[in-house]
């Protein structure tokens, strides 16, 4: 059984025994974004095609089996095909340049000159990933030929590449391996998913609605510093574009606004039925400020005053604030601009991403007991997620319904983003397993989180980071991937 508390505007009623191995619900639909653009361009050394004639259609062969999987993968692919020579290089420089991609992949065949893919690298202005796959395990030494050695050569330019990359002042990435080796794939998958977090953030639209809560230092962002570092536009919202939306709302539409949420949620017996027709009211509005400002995320914030509108608004946040994190546009409280860009980056690789913090710990089971208050991300939940009616938001002026659950059972990682002192921003990760087991029933979202380690010392090495006190939590260890993308975005990365 869950413990209760006296946070509830009514007296706690404990939900049904089947809850936690109920479905998720019906989710609204997955938001659509541009797909993750990639460029590809495979070559070889064309002075050995005139002196081992069957080499080139090998090599054509298995850049058509490359372009393949990439085409398999969800991606947008530019094949800028073969090359043979730098004069062909500079024309796929072209036409990649032309193309806007998010990564660059170098099939490597065998051979070929650093001067052949220079160009591509610096004209393009695009993260590139060097890949050389050779046809398969090993050489057959017995019966190969200089022609047949060759196809086997792609590693030998690789370090070449790699430094002239290096004295152009350009970042060196690299998977060596063989044609079908899928452990060479699963690597080659991980730069894709960092791509995809490049391709979200180079054109996200991040709203900012409201003011910076009181005293949280750590959550100002210089607003030029996300265009700067990846290219994303900052919309800054009051909180009256929400309430001029909130008026237009019919009753029809907070009625199947409510119905949609009854679907998804638990409703607890504390629930006040105006509470919830005004949570249900915001929430459609919510999607109308999303759509009519191209939102991508959503970061907000408002005081209030003895229960004036703005205040309302504000409480009445969290239930659209979390449809909207469950069908792609991550929001969060408290004017966190850079968790709901973390957040972002977190759904970009498939693993969720909901608005986090520390909670509590706990010395006996070993974890670190960690969510936060307002929106949550009711796709990762484990369970159908929880609406309550709360009398008081600890903290914060209003009232209302608020959302409580606990993140999926199993692996997870956390991934902050952090501001230093020279103003530069970086990716701060750490993995762990979401463990099962006593949690809080205050309305809020709460996870146990084992890191493996002492959770006093875990708290202290996150904290030297520089990571801030929110974060976002998703499914699936993604520590590489965010790594990847770091490098990729051209920020520091950092795990715990």
């Amino acid at each position: 059984m869950r413990p209760r508390t006296t946070d509830s505007a009514s007296p706690a009623a404990e939900p049904a025994d089947d809850r936690a191995a109920a479905p998720p619900g019906v989710l609204p639909t997955a938001t659509k974004r541009r797909p993750t653009r990639i460029g590809l361009v495979s070559g070889g050394l064309g002075t050995y095609w005139p002196q081992f004639p069957g080499l080139l259609p090998q090599l054509q062969e298995s850049a058509r089996y490359v372009a393949r999987r990439f085409q398999s993968m969800d991606t947008e692919v530019t094949d800028a095909g073969f090359i043979s020579d730098a004069q062909e290089g500079a024309a796929a420089a072209e036409k990649l340049r032309q193309a806007d991609c998010d990564l660059i992949v170098l099939f490597l065949t065998t051979y070929l000159t650093s001067s052949m893919v220079l160009p591509i690298a610096q004209r393009a202005n695009t993260p590139v990933l060097v890949i050389d796959l050779q046809p398969t395990e090993k050489m057959d030494h017995a019966t190969f030929d200089t022609g047949a050695w060759l196809a086997y050569c792609g590693q030998c330019p690789v370090p070449e590449i790699g430094n002239v990359f290096r004295r152009a002042g350009i970042p060196f990435r690299s998977v060596s391996g063989w044609l079908r080796q899928e452990s060479a794939w699963r690597r080659i998958e991980q730069w894709i998913r960092a791509a995809h977090v490049r391709a979200a953030l180079r054109e996200a639209r991040h709203g900012l609605m409201g003011h910076l809560y009181p005293g949280m230092l750590d959550v100002s962002t210089d607003l030029t510093l996300l265009p700067a570092t990846f290219g994303s536009h900052v919309e800054v919202l009051e909180f009256d574009d929400l309430r001029h939306r909130v008026e237009k709302v019919t009753t029809a539409e907070t009625s199947e606004r409510m119905a949609l949420a009854r679907e998804i949620f638990a409703l607890d017996d504390s629930v006040a039925e105006d509470d919830f027709a005004w949570g249900a009211t915001v929430s459609v509005a919510l999607d109308r400020l999303v759509d009519d400002f191209g939102l991508d995320t959503l970061a907000y914030y408002h005081r209030g005053l003895d229960g004036e509108q703005h205040e309302r608004l504000g409480a009445g946040m969290i239930l659209g604030a979390s449809l909207l994190t469950a069908r792609g546009i991550p929001a969060a409280g408290e004017y966190e601009l850079r968790t709901s860009v973390a957040q972002l980056a977190s759904q970009s690789v498939g693993g969720g991403g909901s608005f986090t913090e520390i909670q509590a710990l706990n010395f006996v089971d070993g974890v670190v007991e960690m969510g936060h208050d307002g929106p949550a991300n009711l796709a990762v939940s484990s369970h159908n997620p929880l609406l309550r009616s709360l009398g008081v938001y600890h903290g914060k002026r209003g009232w209302g319904v608020s959302v409580e659950l606990d993140v999926q059972h199993g692996p997870a990682t956390l991934l902050g983003l952090g501001q230093d002192a020279d103003g530069s921003l970086s990716f701060i990760a750490s993995e762990g397993t979401v463990v099962p087991g006593p949690l809080l029933g205050i309305g809020n979202t709460t996870s146990r989180v084992d890191f493996g380690r002492d959770p006093g010392e875990w708290v202290d090495e996150w904290s030297a980071t520089g990571v801030g006190h929110h974060w976002s939590l998703s499914v699936g260890h993604h520590a590489a991937d965010y790594r990847a993308a770091a490098s990729l975005l051209g920020i520091d990365f950092r795990a715990v």
